[in-house]
């Protein structure tokens, strides 16, 4: 894959993961109408708020991806498997640009 072209799905990733992780820290306002019974608005919250938090995890892993890409663009290693260092289709990562593994490799992990 050309390097600028890595460049710019890698900062359109990290941009739209920037930008949903601050969503994720910065949870609307819960509002109350009046017609909740005792507890009811405490459990939402609760819910609400572990759901953020894995939200968050998730997202902050994924940023943590973006950024190990980065670093194998600046290596010259981006596109190439971490762990055989066979090329990684461009279509793969395209659609997946912190893809760290061939698509053969991931199924054997277990993860697509």
């Amino acid at each position: 894959m050309d390097p600028e072209r890595a460049r710019q799905l890698l900062a359109a990733e990290r941009e739209r993961l920037e930008r949903a992780l601050a969503s994720a820290r910065h949870p609307r306002p819960s509002g109350t109408d009046g017609d909740e019974e005792p507890g009811e608005r405490d459990n939402e919250d609760l819910y609400q708020s572990e759901y953020d938090e894995g939200q968050a995890d998730d997202l902050a892993e994924q940023l943590a991806a973006v950024e190990r890409a980065e670093t194998r663009l600046a290596a010259g290693t981006y596109g190439r498997s971490i762990d055989s260092g066979e090329p990684i289709p461009d279509a793969r990562l395209e659609a997946l640009p912190t893809a760290e593994r061939t698509v053969a490799e991931q199924e054997l992990l277990g993860r697509g």
